[in-house]
């Protein structure tokens, strides 16, 4: 029946214009404080609402009534009146009420009494439905509506619709309860046009509780998946940094594939910056370029004289204009290769650490921008790109930058050759420049690796020999080759060597039971032997080699330098022995342990400058281990200890309890010999299912000062959350610190008002979402870069 089919778009344009450019993408438990109550009860005589939307034209309409009266005509050709109890189903539709009468010969009808509609979507009850099916124009009185495919209830005075232009009259919309109405929007009228996909909604009023908060005469909004341009929701916040700090994003929907995002931002003590950002989608590809323009920032003339009292490198001061650009882009080529590019650059080196709200924006000391195309095939992987590094550490001369590499190619390639063998080959081809010539001249380098090996390996154990030869060669300036050798400069120095290589481990276990479970123990011992001739590498440059963290995975790495510049010689065993406890009821470990040592059998002579040889003798033992307490609360550890010196020389704790179904306490420990270390208290505490403490201390012991310190408040609701959180924390690397107080208030399914603070604590707090949380282990915790966490000049 044409009623049931053109009732669709009248409370479903209510439902989804007034929750337009809602997130979709929701937190685990969005939802979770919402009773169970339907401002729409489910229909008993309804049919269940399955079925797809696009299947209703092919499908018959049912009508059942208790009396028929006037029949006449046939299949679906009829008029009269059908009363008591009538019920229309279509597919996923249904339509019922206590009388329709309807006339074939105009196509008018009239429902009235409890007219109750159904779908897949929603839940609608009406006082009275009219409409002409000829004319299209349908009415609707005394309308209450619930959606079921999304969160979102309220009602209206009337609906018309006449053709694909409609108006609802005195509408409502909130994801609360009806018997908790923390909020609801209202509109006295909201013009609808499907074809244009588009609403306009006149005397808005947005009400917490009963308080009227927000008024609006007159606003568009898309009611469809079109986008639409206008205003979003602004960003407010307070700091000691940037004062009054508003933003009011604006956006602009420029065609189907093509978007942009205007930033207008007014900081009381910095002035007004404009930020853009500018989005294209097409076959195969996608970008985003930013763009963020502070002219003649206040910061930079309150802070000159100081500025050049304490960092006397006049070209790495602040800029007056201040501005930063990026992209980040993919472009497909066809099935094998792909275009990519991550550009970024900046108006000065301080820029990052000014602009940024975290301790990463003063930790980092260059950024790289890389452009390149990237192919990969069954058995290689391929790249011919170029990178290129800005400063962004204004305490450093650019002669401390990463030589930029303009361009490079890398092949590798690893194929199965016969039943027995692997095949495989790396190989590189850079040439690099630096900004500062004179002291870093550039130069060329081909670096090729072809291996084979032979692995073999059982249900219980494994050997793998492998057999390398690595050849390096150069082409140098002739500055470079005085610098590296200034007795007798070599333009083409190489180096070639073979590598040997033998990784085999064994694998025991036996069924265990400890504590009234019963566990599968495992004891996994692995032997790496490793034999590289020396070779001098003296007349060899130092482009972008430099020595690795010592980690677990240096145990079975074939070279301790990362980049070819150096190949380190090696005649060496590692030990090392695992053990693990693996529950047999859900396959969870209970407890893992690993423990590894170097055997040195001969010196290792090859170093970097300024860089002690390798002695004969032992490293340092490497140990790890993670125990599961229970459910709630899990420990891991990582310890280094030299027998050389007799000392530690890193030492981790992190440790993890769930609280409840929501909360957590995180606390971690690190110390690296005497250049690190530091202690991160984290916590999620719920007080009760509405209100949550949030906090973080992070504190570096050596410098005895905190590096960010949170505390908060949050309180939560069915369909309204608040947040209320300080921070302060180091914004520059003088040590100096900054104060802020965000406030953000959301309407579920509405949007927010204030900054993000969501973001931050999940970055803050490990485990701020349950469904986020993993636990780092402490070969990760080992292999991080420790040094970067703490601002160069704060550590000794």
């Amino acid at each position: 029946m044409r009623p049931a089919l053109r009732l669709l778009p009248l409370p479903f344009c209510i439902a989804i214009s007034l929750s337009a450019h809602a997130d979709e993408t929701l937190r685990p438990n969005y939802w979770a404080l919402c009773p169970i109550e339907d401002a729409v009860p489910a229909f008993a005589d309804a049919q269940a609402p399955v079925g797809r939307v696009e299947d209703r034209e092919n499908q018959p309409t049912d009508i059942d009534g208790d009396q028929f009266d006037g029949l006449s005509g046939i299949d679906s050709d009829f008029s009269g009146n059908v009363s008591g109890d009538v019920k229309l189903r279509r597919g996923d539709q249904f339509l019922g009420t206590d009388d329709l009468q309807f006339s074939q010969d105009d196509g008018t009808f009239v429902a009235q009494g409890n007219v109750r509609y159904q779908d897949s979507g929603m839940r609608v009850i009406a006082d009275r439905l009219e409409g002409d099916t000829i004319a299209e124009s349908y009415r609707m009185d005394s309308v209450r509506y619930q959606l079921t495919a999304r969160r979102g209830n309220g009602g209206a005075d009337h609906i018309r619709m006449d053709g694909t232009v409609g108006a609802l009259l005195g509408s409502t919309y909130s994801t609360c309860p009806p018997s908790d109405r923390w909020w609801e929007l209202k509109a006295g009228q909201i013009d609808i046009d499907t074809d244009m996909g588009m609403g306009t909604a006149r005397s808005a009023t947005l009400r917490l509780g009963k308080v009227p908060v927000l008024y609006v005469p007159w606003f568009r909004f898309p009611i469809d998946e079109r986008r639409l341009s206008g205003l979003l929701f602004p960003r407010i916040s307070q700091s000691g940094r940037n004062g009054f700090d508003y933003t009011q994003p604006i956006y602009l929907n420029l065609a189907p594939n093509l978007d942009a995002t205007l930033e207008p931002r007014y900081m009381s003590r910095r002035g007004m910056q404009l930020g853009t950002e500018f989005r294209y989608l097409n076959r195969g590809g996608n970008g985003q370029f930013d763009f963020a323009y502070l002219p003649s920032d206040k910061l930079t003339r309150d802070d000159r004289e100081l500025e050049l009292e304490e960092v006397p490198i006049a070209e790495n001061r602040r800029a007056d204009d201040r501005y930063m650009f990026s992209y980040v882009g993919r472009q497909a080529i066809n099935r094998t290769w792909q275009a990519r590019a991550n550009l970024t650059h900046m108006s000065d080196p301080r820029y990052l650490e000014d602009f940024s709200n975290n301790i990463d924006g003063i930790s980092s000391t260059s950024t790289v921008s890389r452009l390149g195309v990237y192919g990969r095939g069954l058995y290689w992987n391929a790249s011919i790109a170029a990178d290129y590094y800005q400063l962004t550490d204004y305490t450093l001369n650019e002669n401390r930058l990463a030589y930029h590499r303009l361009p490079y190619a890398q092949l590798s390639w690893e194929q199965p050759v016969g039943s027995r063998f692997l095949a495989g080959l790396n190989a590189e081809a850079a040439r690099f420049s630096h900004l500062d010539s004179t002291a870093k001249p550039g130069g060329a380098r081909l670096d090729v690796k072809p291996y084979i090996s032979m692995p073999l390996e059982g249900p219980s154990w494994f050997v793998r020999p492998t057999l390398a030869w690595r050849y390096t060669g150069y082409d140098l300036s002739d500055e470079l080759a005085r610098q590296v050798d200034a007795a007798s400069p070599n333009t083409s120095p190489s180096r070639s060597v073979p590598i040997t290589s033998l990784d085999a481990g064994l694998f025991f276990d036996r069924n265990v039971r400890w504590g009234g479970e019963d566990y599968l123990h495992t004891l996994e011992p692995r032997i790496f032997y490793l034999h590289t001739p020396y070779r001098d590498q003296s007349d060899l440059p130092i482009f972008d080699t430099r020595n690795l963290t010592f980690a677990w995975g240096q145990l079975f790495r074939d070279n301790r330098y990362s980049g070819a510049d150096r190949q380190s010689d090696a005649n060496q065993i590692t030990l090392a022995m695992s053990s693990r406890l693996i529950s047999e009821s859900d396959g969870r470990e209970k407890l893992s342990a690993s423990v590894g040592q170097i055997v040195y059998l001969d010196d290792s002579r090859v170093t970097l400058r300024n860089e002690a040889p390798i002695e004969r003798g032992r490293s340092a033992w490497i140990a790890e281990s993670t125990y599961a307490v229970n459910d709630r609360w899990t420990v891991s550890a990582g310890y280094q200890w030299d027998p050389k010196t007799r000392q530690e020389d890193l030492a981790s704790l992190r440790t993890r309890y769930l609280i409840g179904d929501e909360g957590i306490a995180n606390f971690s420990y690190r110390r690296r010999s005497d250049l690190i270390e530091q202690v991160d208290l984290s916590f999620l505490y719920p007080v009760s299912p509405a209100w949550s403490l949030i906090g973080r201390y992070y504190y570096s012991l050596n410098d005895h000062r905190m590096l960010e310190g949170i505390a908060g408040v949050q309180w939560d609701s069915c369909c309204l959350a608040a947040r209320v959180v300080a921070r302060r924390y180091l914004r520059n690397r003088q040590g100096e610190m900054n104060n802020a107080i965000m406030f953000e208030l959301e309407l579920k399914g509405l949007g927010s008002a204030g900054p993000n603070t969501e973001d931050r604590l999940r970055r803050a707090i490990l485990g701020y979402y349950r469904d986020d949380l993993y636990l780092v282990p402490p070969s990760e915790l080992r292999n991080s870069d420790d040094d970067a966490t703490l601002p160069p000049g704060l550590s000794p």
